[in-house]
């Protein structure tokens, strides 16, 4: 090879290493530049409320109060209920397709459930208000008269309310849980589940080996569910009955701040009503960004150590040669 090819070659290197790099920038530039235009447009509320402003449970516009505590409950309250109920499921799809599941039906299986990740939200939120309601509405009539009286099941029989929201936002979650679990348990080396094979362990047993294996990983894709089910919108809009306040009740309508910024950021009449809104919004991007890098560094470190487990018995016969 003559010194100019090389040398050209060697600009050409250059020259896509700073493009590549000036992109990976590019995303870091603009998350920034989303925090820092959500902290400028919140300043007027964050200096009028302070920390009182997510301690209040008062959401009134006409009187210029505004309190945020009734929609971080319900985002926090939906979610996890939503994380009770899809994380067993999700992780069940997720050994089957991994661990158990014929060879020709693994692929089709995988990419049904992944199929419903691609699913519009609105569509959900359909489904829930067609499906869903009219189901919890009739569970909350056929309940005993003793158990509505008890604060967790307490409330009019409208079928709206925190109860649909996590149902929902379940069935939302479970694509994205098992998917990330089922790569997660696909990382783990063979050599895990061959060692509890040999010592007389089930295929049970075996499997339980893995899922200890990948437990950061497995919890790293539960807690990416979490994230999408925080930032859900228009599906827990149209079923959790957007009334603002603080219940343990699952049959209460309640609010989401999501859901607040989807309906009233049109109608944000004046600079501190809008400036409330915006401070909700930028909580829930800092909430959201860090339970995603979270969630992503725990699946990064299942896989990275799995690959590192994967490459050590090579070095074996050399050390024992030694």
């Amino acid at each position: 090879m003559s010194r100019s090819s090389s040398r050209r070659r060697s600009a050409d290197d250059r020259v896509f290493r700073l493009g590549t790099g000036f992109f990976a920038l590019l995303v870091v530039l603009i998350v920034a530049g989303i925090a820092w235009v959500l902290w400028r447009q919140s300043r007027l509320s964050i200096a009028k409320f302070g920390f009182s402003f997510w301690k209040g449970t008062t959401w009134d516009p006409v009187a210029g109060d505004f309190g945020a505590l009734p929609f971080i409950w319900g985002t926090l309250y939906s979610s996890a209920l939503a994380l009770l109920i899809s994380t067993p499921i999700a992780l069940g799809i997720a050994i089957f397709l991994s661990e158990l599941s014929p060879r020709p039906l693994r692929t089709p299986l995988a990419f049904l459930t992944e199929l419903l990740a691609a699913v519009p939200s609105i569509v959900y939120g359909l489904w829930g208000v067609f499906v869903l309601v009219p189901i919890v509405r009739k569970l909350h009539v056929l309940m005993p008269d003793g158990l509505r009286k008890t604060p967790l099941f307490s409330g009019p029989p409208l079928g709206v309310g925190m109860a649909a929201a996590a149902l929902v936002l379940a069935v939302m979650v479970i694509p994205f849980t098992s998917s990330v679990a089922r790569e997660v348990l696909k990382a783990v080396p063979n050599t895990q589940r061959e060692a509890a094979y040999a010592l007389g362990a089930t295929r049970w047993e075996a499997i339980q080996a893995a899922m200890r294996y990948g437990r950061t990983g497995i919890l790293g894709a539960i807690i990416l569910g979490l994230g999408r089910a925080i930032g859900e919108t228009m599906a827990v809009t149209m079923v959790i009955g957007n009334n603002p306040q603080v219940a343990w009740s699952l049959f209460k309508p309640q609010y989401t701040m999501a859901a607040v910024l989807a309906n009233e950021f049109t109608e944000a009449s004046t600079d501190l009503y809008l400036s409330a809104l915006v401070e909700i919004g930028l909580v829930l991007f800092a909430i959201t960004l860090v339970i995603n890098t979270l969630s992503r560094l725990l699946i990064w470190s299942v896989t990275h150590e799995g690959k590192a487990k994967k490459r050590a018995p090579a070095a074996v016969p050399a050390k024992a040669a030694a």
